[in-house]
C-alpha cells in the first residue's frame, strides 16, 4: 500500500491497526492523587481510601454508625422565587457519632475552591460542619 497517497485519517487508522501508534500515558493529576478502589467503591485518592478503611473498623467495633460515601451537597439560592444552582460540593464521609452526625473531606492539599465550598455548604446547610482529615489515622 503507498502510505503516500492516504489522506490524515486513513494513515493513523492504518498505523493504528498495525499496531504501530503508541499508547498515550494517562495523565496525571495536579496533585498527583492516585484512584483507589476498595470494596467495589472507586475513591479519589489513596489518602480517602485509608480513612475509608479505618472508618468502617470504627463502625464494626460499634464507635460510629450510618457510615455514607461521597454525600452530594446541592449548593442552591433562590433569587426571586427561582432557585439558581451554584454549585455541588461532594463530601468524602458523612457518618453518626455520639448521636450526632459528623461530615468529614480528606485532604492533601487545601484549595481556595475547597475553602469556598466548605463555608458555602455550612452557611447553606445549618448545623453542618465539614471536618478535615489530613491523617487518615486521626480520631
Amino acid at each position: 500500500m503507498d502510505y503516500r497517497r492516504l489522506d490524515r485519517q486513513n494513515y493513523k487508522n492504518c498505523l493504528a491497526s498495525n499496531g504501530l501508534v503508541p499508547k498515550r500515558k494517562k495523565k496525571k493529576g495536579k496533585y498527583f492523587a492516585v484512584k483507589t478502589k476498595y470494596d467495589g467503591i472507586v475513591f479519589d485518592s489513596k489518602l480517602e481510601a485509608a480513612r475509608y478503611k479505618i472508618l468502617k473498623k470504627h463502625q464494626e467495633d460499634g464507635d460510629i454508625s450510618d457510615l455514607q460515601v461521597q454525600i452530594d451537597f446541592p449548593c442552591t439560592i433562590t433569587v426571586d422565587g427561582l432557585d439558581t444552582k451554584i454549585c455541588s460540593y461532594i463530601a468524602d464521609f458523612k457518618y453518626k457519632r455520639n448521636k450526632e452526625w459528623v461530615v468529614e473531606d480528606t485532604k492533601g492539599v487545601i484549595t481556595q475552591v475547597f475553602r469556598l465550598k466548605k463555608k458555602l455548604v455550612e452557611a447553606l446547610y445549618p448545623g453542618t460542619k465539614i471536618v478535615i482529615v489530613k491523617d487518615p489515622r486521626d480520631w
